[in-house]
């Protein structure tokens, strides 16, 4: 049982309890105070609002009796899941004073079941925190009193809220009851965690998803409980608290109850923003000028004087990221400076830099102030991290994105004077001021100086393939060792030419060697190549091939004359190994670099089944 008093409903609005035009008196003494998220809690589908899809299709069921065993109500804090449950509970068990009604969805009069039902103390809809009550033993409770009629309404209603914080075996408890309830019972789940519930529960209900209110919404419903409560507030105060409840309904509702208690009197965006250690939007939108212009200094004083006006340098990041959004989206979809929730200086403003910033440009800063931010959470000193990200920011101003830089080298613009000027040889704008990302393109004309068109050559031609072992080569030079060993060990070649690679797998070989090597060509290449697994016999592998190559080598150094001889006068000696001395030369230049072709414990390229013993080298 709940024990605050009835809702007091005025006559001519009887489904908005206490929403009166007029402004609400003070509270008596010795009155106990309800907050504004309680004291305006809808009471029927009509004050719900942003949820205007979810009640066009219950509205749509309920009238064509279409009415399910369970509903799965999901989305964030504060946007009504638990109210609209308590809703649809008051729709289920209408019932007019005279004993006649029928489920529906208009609720704006209050019938007999509908004041216990809204204020929570019905004795036929139970509301269950699941947080508390998860267990196997709780469902349980719940499945033996399912069984029984309701006592003075038309349906047995269960609210589950925090649905998701059920334990394994207790959602696999309630399957049952949930697929084939009696007719009389019906459920109704809320969570904040749709992925953390069961496909199992999930396919047994109706799932709605509460979306985030509007920021223009929020804002206008703020003013109509201003005007309810007799309180003055400014239009940009409102617009202010409707950000940062993020399209709460219920945080709005708290901020602004703490405002009109901080304010005292009018609510001016200066009261929010003190209040919630918001940055000055205005300033923010200097700052983030000051940024992409690459003027350090500016920046950095202008977040030290946010810094001792009370601002928090986590916001202030924060608010600099959401413009760095707002000018994004202003660029690519104009319509959205429409949006009440905007100020006539983000309009403006944002709009300006939009048309002057490239979508590369606001995408490089929004990566960079994420990184920012989480640094400046971490760090000791907050305010210091905030000037490093504001650094770096202000530094990647005046560079071009890799596109951009790209497609420079290959035109040989930016690097010799091009007629208008700006050479190459051009000093870079010192880092205290200068107009750099807001500039007209190309950025690269002010950056670091770099040589003429004539010291940069062409980019050469892709790596020309005809044999397996040009392939092998090519596999070592990028270091990809397991595929090289994979080409010397598994691959009996039927076809190699440019573009195309036919071969026969040892049996031995990876399933997925054809892919393997078809995307690493397509990389070192820049060429599509055929590669392909074929029912043939192939030929002998590189190491068959090297190894043959080995006992061809040992049987004519053994045929020789003066071998002959070595190894009849040291019996036990044998041939380890035949060299040619221009090879040997070949490998003592290269092996500075031969070595990093093989990791630190990599399989050896050929593994000799016969143990080695001391001899002669020839």
């Amino acid at each position: 049982m709940s024990d605050e008093s009835p809702i007091a409903l005025p006559a001519d609005e009887p489904g908005f309890p206490g929403l009166s035009p007029e402004p609400a008196p003070a509270p008596a003494a010795g009155a106990a105070y309800r907050v504004l998220a309680r004291k305006y809690r809808p009471a029927h589908f009509g004050d719900l609002i942003g949820q205007e899809p979810m009640v066009r299709t219950l509205t749509n069921a309920f009238a064509a009796g279409r009415i399910p065993q369970a509903w799965m109500l999901t989305g964030v804090r504060g946007v009504g899941k638990t109210t609209t449950a308590r809703i649809l509970a008051r729709g289920l068990n209408y019932q007019t004073p005279d004993g006649n009604g029928a489920p529906t969805t208009d609720l704006t009069n209050f019938g007999v079941h509908c004041r216990e039902i809204i204020e929570g103390r019905h004795i036929d809809v139970m509301e269950i925190d699941a947080a508390s009550n998860n267990g196997v033993d709780n469902i349980r409770q719940i499945n033996d009193s399912v069984r029984y009629a309701p006592v003075s309404a038309r349906y047995k209603v269960y609210i589950i809220d925090e649905v998701h914080m059920m334990t394994g075996a207790a959602f696999n408890a309630f399957l049952k009851t949930l697929e084939e309830p009696p007719p009389h019972a019906k459920f109704i789940f809320a969570t904040t965690e749709i992925r953390k519930v069961p496909v199992t529960v999930l396919s047994r209900c109706q799932r709605f998803d509460l979306r985030r209110v509007d920021a223009g919404v929020l804002v206008s419903h703020l003013g109509t409980i201003c005007k309810a409560e007799g309180v003055d507030a400014e239009e940009e105060a409102l617009s202010a608290v409707a950000r940062a409840a993020e399209g709460s309904v219920r945080d709005s509702l708290s901020i602004l109850d703490q405002a009109i208690a901080h304010a005292a009197g009018r609510i001016t965006l200066e009261d929010v923003r003190s209040m919630l250690g918001l940055a000055d939007r205005a300033r923010v939108i200097d700052l983030f000028e000051s940024v992409m212009k690459g003027d350090v200094a500016a920046a950095l004083g202008e977040l030290r004087a946010q810094y001792d006006a009370g601002a928090d340098p986590v916001v202030v990041l924060t608010d600099l990221a959401e413009f760095t959004h707002l000018v994004t989206r202003l660029k690519l979809v104009p319509e959205a400076a429409k949006d009440n929730g905007l100020s006539q200086a983000e309009r403006s403003r944002g709009g300006d830099f939009a048309s002057r910033l490239s979508v590369r440009v606001l995408a490089r800063a929004w990566q960079m102030l994420l990184r920012g931010m989480s640094e400046v959470k971490q760090a000791d000193r907050p305010v210091m991290a905030a000037e490093m990200v504001l650094v770096r920011l202000a530094h990647a101003a005046d560079l071009p994105t890799p596109d951009e830089a790209m497609r420079l080298l290959r035109e040989g613009a930016g690097f010799a004077g091009n007629g208008n000027g700006n050479g190459g040889s051009a000093p870079r704008p010192p880092s205290g001021g200068g107009n750099t990302a807001l500039a007209a393109r190309p950025v690269l004309a002010s950056a670091n100086p770099m040589p003429t068109p004539a010291a940069v050559p062409r980019a050469a031609a892709g790596p020309q393939l005809t044999t397996l072992e040009d392939l092998v080569a090519l596999a070592s030079q990028h270091r990809e060792i397991t595929l090289k060993l994979a080409l010397e060990r598994d691959v009996r070649p039927v076809r190699f030419e440019p573009g195309r690679f036919e071969f026969a797998l040892a049996e031995w070989g990876s399933r997925t060697l054809a892919n393997d090597i078809s995307r690493r060509l397509k990389e070192w290449t820049g060429q599509t190549w055929i590669v392909a697994v074929v029912n043939a016999e192939g030929g002998a592998t590189l190491r068959e091939q090297a190894a043959a190559a080995k006992d061809q080598r040992e049987s004519d150094a053994a045929a020789h004359p003066a071998v002959k001889a070595v190894l009849q006068h040291f019996p036990g000696a044998r041939i380890v190994d035949v060299r040619d001395p221009r090879a040997v030369a070949a490998e003592s230049a290269a092996a500075t670099t031969s070595d990093d072709d093989y990791l630190p414990d990599a399989e050896p390229l050929f593994d000799d089944s016969e143990p080695d013993f001391d001899g002669i080298d020839f």
